[in-house]
C-alpha cells in the first residue's frame, strides 16, 4: 500500500474520534498544500497519495471501522485497494470524493463521466479458485455522429458572449473585511462557454449515446460475499470529452448446502452411520477443490473434528489458504425391524464398562482442531 502502513489518522492529523467534518476539512487542507502542481517538496507526490488513501479509507465508515479493529491487515483481506487518480487534474479529484472542484466552483467545459454500479452471482466453488464473469452494463459513450462534442456535423459553435468562453461568472462583494470573489457557473452557456445553435440529431446536444456492453470481470481468488470490484474508465463517457467515470460491480457468492465459510476457513459436516463409527469407515468427502476419501477409526465419536490444512478459501490478495474442518456426525437409526432390534438387545446383553470406556485423549484433540 502507498502509505507503507503508516498511520491514517496522524497522517491526516485528527484524533480518532474525529468525526466526518473534521477529516474532511483536514484532507482538503493537506491536498491543497501537497498537490505536485501546487508544492516544489520533493516528496509532495508521495505524501499527496498518502492523504488520499487515508482519507479514503477514514471518509467511509465500512473501512473506518475496519481499519480501527484490524488495522491495514484487515483492509486487505478486505478486499479494500485505493483508487488512482490522475494527479495531472487534482479536480477530478476533489470531484469524485466531494462533488466539486478544488475551490467548490462550477467546471466548465469537459467533465468526468458518472460511475455505473452492476452485480453478479458466483458459486462459493468459483469464489475459492477465481473466476471470469461477464457483466452487461448499459453505458454512456460518445456520440459517433458528432465525436462527443454535441454539434451537428458541417455546422459551427460561436463563444459565450455573456463569460466571454469562461463558463464562468464572477462576482466581486466587498465589505470592512475585504473582497469576496463569487465563482459561478454561466446561466446563459451553462458552464460550457459556447453556444451550439445547431446540436448534433443524434445525441440531441448530449454528445453521448447510451449503448449496451457485455465486459468480462476477473474475479479474484479468496472474494468475499458483499466486496466490490472497481474497473477504471468502464463508466459513462465524460460531457465533452472528459474522462469516462468507473464500473463498481458488486459480487454476491450463492451459499453451498455443503459448506459454511467463516472468513478463510470452511466448515462442513460428515454423516456416518453407528455401524461406521463403530467399526471404522472410509467415506468420500466433499471439499472445494473435489472429494476427498477420509478414513475414520474405529470408535470415532459424534463431535470430532476432522482438519484438512490448506483445503479452505484462498487469502485475498495474500497467500496461502485457510482450513477446511470435517464435523464428524452419527446417525441413529429411527426405524428397526424385528431382527435388527433383537441383534442390538443382545449387543447390549453382552456389553459391560470397557465397551463405551471413553477416550482420554478425545478432548484434547477436540481442543487441538479448534486451535
Amino acid at each position: 500500500m502507498a502509505t507503507s502502513e503508516r498511520d491514517y489518522y496522524e497522517l491526516l492529523g485528527v484524533s480518532r474520534d474525529a468525526d466526518e467534518q473534521e477529516i474532511k476539512k483536514a484532507f482538503r487542507r493537506l491536498a491543497r498544500q501537497l498537490h505536485p502542481d501546487v508544492s516544489d517538496a520533493p516528496d509532495a507526490e508521495v505524501r499527496f497519495r498518502e492523504v488520499t488513501e487515508a482519507y479514503e479509507v477514514l471518509a467511509n465508515a465500512e473501512t473506518r471501522q475496519l481499519y480501527d479493529r484490524y488495522g491495514h491487515a484487515g483492509l486487505r483481506s478486505g478486499g479494500f485497494t485505493p483508487r488512482h487518480f490522475d494527479l495531472g487534474d487534482i479536480g477530478d479529484l476533489f470531484s469524485a470524493f466531494f462533488g466539486d472542484d478544488l475551490f467548490g466552483a462550477a467546471r466548465s467545459g469537459a467533465a468526468r463521466g458518472a460511475d455505473v454500479a452492476a452485480e453478479i452471482e458466483i458459486d462459493l466453488v468459483d469464489a475459492a479458485r477465481g473466476t471470469t464473469a461477464s457483466v452487461p452494463v448499459a453505458v454512456a459513450v460518445p456520440c459517433k455522429t458528432c465525436g462527443g462534442d454535441g454539434i451537428e456535423p458541417g455546422t459551427n459553435v460561436s463563444t459565450c458572449p455573456r463569460c466571454n468562453g469562461s463558463g464562468r461568472l464572477q462576482q466581486v462583494a466587498r465589505s470592512i473585511f475585504g473582497e469576496f470573489i463569487r465563482t459561478s457557473a454561466c446561466p446563459q452557456c451553462g458552464g460550457s462557454g459556447r453556444l451550439v445553435e445547431h446540436p448534433c440529431k443524434t445525441c440531441d446536444g448530449n454528445g453521448r449515446t447510451l449503448e449496451e456492453r457485455t465486459l468480462e470481470v476477473e474475479i479474484p481468488a479468496g472474494i468475499h460475499d458483499g466486496q466490490r470490484i472497481r474497473l477504471s474508465g468502464e463508466g459513462h463517457a465524460g460531457a465533452l470529452g472528459g474522462r469516462s467515470g468507473d464500473l463498481y460491480v458488486l459480487v454476491r457468492v450463492r451459499p453451498d448446502e455443503r459448506f459454511v465459510r467463516e472468513g478463510n476457513d470452511v466448515f462442513s459436516q460428515v454423516d456416518l452411520t453407528i455401524v461406521q463409527a463403530a467399526l471404522g469407515a472410509s467415506v468420500r468427502v466433499p471439499t472445494l477443490d473435489g472429494d476427498v476419501e477420509l478414513a475414520f477409526d474405529p470408535g470415532v465419536q459424534p463431535g470430532e473434528v476432522r482438519v484438512l490444512r490448506g483445503r479452505g478459501m484462498p487469502v485475498l490478495q495474500g497467500f496461502g489458504r485457510g482450513d477446511h474442518r470435517v464435523l464428524v456426525n452419527v446417525t441413529v437409526p429411527r426405524r428397526l425391524t424385528d431382527e435388527q432390534r433383537r441383534l442390538l438387545e443382545e449387543f447390549e446383553r453382552t456389553s459391560d464398562a470397557g465397551t463405551y470406556s471413553p477416550d482420554e485423549s478425545f478432548i484434547g484433540k477436540l481442543k487441538s482442531a479448534f486451535r
